[in-house]
């Protein structure tokens, strides 16, 4: 078994896959003695595909994986099912939590046995930079939404940068109800609530996860309809909680 899994959920990123590429390579060969990296095309309309597919002929590394547009949930979700690794880390293309912010999560997984360890822009320690004011209160709006709802303690549950044990990320994936096998293909790019369904779910079935503040830059999108992306994440929490009521999360 290698050692870390990287899985990248990949939509219209061909002005950047390659360097993005070029950094966790370089990264991960001074830090681990085995990889691979996981790139999931969710049906990009650019270069994408092709950008990584030519890339990946220099290196053995990376596997390429290509679906119909289902969102980034369903890319992550693909690709953690396909991985192999002891330890499996879900990031987003943009790099916006720094690579080297994996060695503070691995600690907390390796040296202090806790089963899930995500990155959070909150708490002592945590730096956002260049993030719009109404991002982050937008942010803090649905992070209460989630701790009243679903009684998840975290401060910050959609940074896009987790690292897991990996037999415990691939049970969790497959569990997935809300964004599980049945996602519908979509012409509009969304976000959604999935990794607040990720980490109910971690709950339900008594893993331990630890919170770990991180740097984080915030990068420019220009894809999201912010309001329409907020009114689904807010249905997706009521989902996971009726879903989680019928006992859909719990070890069998």
């Amino acid at each position: 078994m290698i050692d870390y899994s990287i899985v990248i959920a990949a939509y219209n990123e061909e002005s950047r896959i390659t360097k993005t590429l070029t950094q966790t390579i370089s990264f991960m060969n001074t830090f681990a003695p085995s990889f691979e990296i996981i790139v999931v095309d969710d049906g990009s309309k650019d270069n994408t595909y092709q950008a990584v597919e030519n890339y990946a002929k220099d290196y053995p590394e990376i596997k390429l994986i290509q679906t119909v547009h289902k969102g980034k949930a369903n890319g992550v979700r693909t690709g953690i099912l396909k991985t192999s690794g002891r330890l499996v880390l879900a990031m987003d293309a943009d790099l916006a939590t720094p690579l080297d912010e994996l060695k503070r999560l691995t600690s907390w997984i390796v040296d202090n046995d806790f089963d899930i360890a995500i990155a959070s822009r909150e708490g002592i320690g945590a730096q956002r930079q260049n993030e719009p004011f109404y991002r982050h209160i937008m942010g803090r709006v649905f992070n209460r939404l989630v701790k009243t709802a679903l009684d998840l303690k975290f401060e910050d549950t959609q940074c896009g940068f987790k690292l897991y044990k990996g037999d415990i990320g691939r049970e969790i994936f497959t569990k997935l109800v809300v964004y599980g096998d049945n996602l519908p293909e979509i012409t509009k790019p969304f976000f959604g609530a999935f990794d607040v369904e990720v980490l109910y779910c971690a709950k339900e079935l008594g893993y331990t996860v630890k919170e770990v503040p991180v740097k984080w830059n915030y990068v420019p999108t220009t894809r999201l309809n912010i309001v329409a992306n907020s009114v689904k994440m807010g249905r997706d929490v009521l989902r996971i909680k009726l879903t989680g009521l019928k006992g859909a999360y719990k070890k069998v």
